[in-house]
């Protein structure tokens, strides 16, 4: 039985929470075989972010090939790229290898506040969206590439969308999950119009990797031959139910993890 496969290029979080490690339990979650290439080591907990130590950018480079060359990549999933050096060997790697359906996590800080982007590769980061086919930033990474105040209400989600888009995007997923109120919203603006996707609001404090894997959820469904609709409804849905069992798991004594593997544990 051929399996999709799908791809994830981001940073390791040694807690295992957020970065590769959640986007290849999303992969598994979800039926697709996950590969990854390793743009950064984090040493993290769920209460922060210790130390990085970048990864070169040759062998960011060399993890790209060697995947390309080998396996059928039916989506590719990129968050935590960490330096200018890294975002320009994901986007060499891109152009070489043109695979389809893209996912761009526009990560630039942890859920704990530590900076994962340097400042100086926010214009290398800009330049990647172009290569994307939908990108998927939060309220605060929407403004920080904008260079634009924080979104306060739909309209000024959809408006920053639309300027995101003109970045080259094929689509934006603009997430209100940090905003307030009852329900938390999120947007998919594309060229032709935007859809609106909504779930509860949960309390609870376990929510980290939440942006990861909702991207990389995103991704498992493209791979899987959905539309890029139904692949952010599936998606939404998914991380809801492992945010909604999220203090089912006991893991540290900051923000813990979101629960992916809900439906089976």
């Amino acid at each position: 039985m051929a399996v999709p496969v799908a791809l994830t290029i981001a940073g390791s979080d040694s807690s295992g929470g957020a970065g590769i490690q959640a986007d290849l339990k999303t992969f598994a979650a979800l039926g697709v075989y996950g590969a990854s290439v390793i743009t950064a080591l984090t040493a993290q907990n769920t209460s922060g972010v210790t130390a990085i130590h970048d990864v070169p950018a040759d062998f960011i480079a060399a993890q790209i090939d060697a995947v390309f060359s080998d396996l059928d990549v039916a989506a590719v999933k990129i968050g935590m790229l960490g330096n200018a050096a890294a975002v320009g060997a994901v986007a060499a790697g891109l152009d070489r290898h043109r695979p389809r359906n893209v996912v761009l996590d526009p990560v630039l800080v942890a859920s704990t506040g530590a900076d994962l982007l340097r400042a100086n590769a926010l214009d290398a980061l800009r330049s990647l969206l172009s290569r994307a086919d939908v990108i998927t930033p939060n309220l605060f990474e929407a403004a920080t590439l904008l260079e634009a105040p924080l979104a306060r209400d739909e309209d000024a989600m959809r408006a920053q969308a639309q300027k995101l888009l003109a970045f080259g995007a094929g689509a934006v997923l603009i997430k209100g999950g940090h905003d307030g109120g009852p329900d938390s919203v999120d947007l998919l603006v594309e060229a032709d119009g935007c859809a609106r996707f909504t779930a509860p609001r949960i309390a609870t404090k376990n929510t980290h990797g939440t942006g990861c894997t909702l991207a990389a959820a995103v991704a498992a469904g493209l791979a899987k031959g959905l539309s890029l609709n139904a692949a952010v409804r599936e998606a939404k849905a998914y991380v809801s139910a492992a945010i909604a069992a999220a203090d089912r798991v006991k893991v540290g004594a900051g923000n813990g993890p979101v629960h992916h593997f809900h439906k089976w544990w």
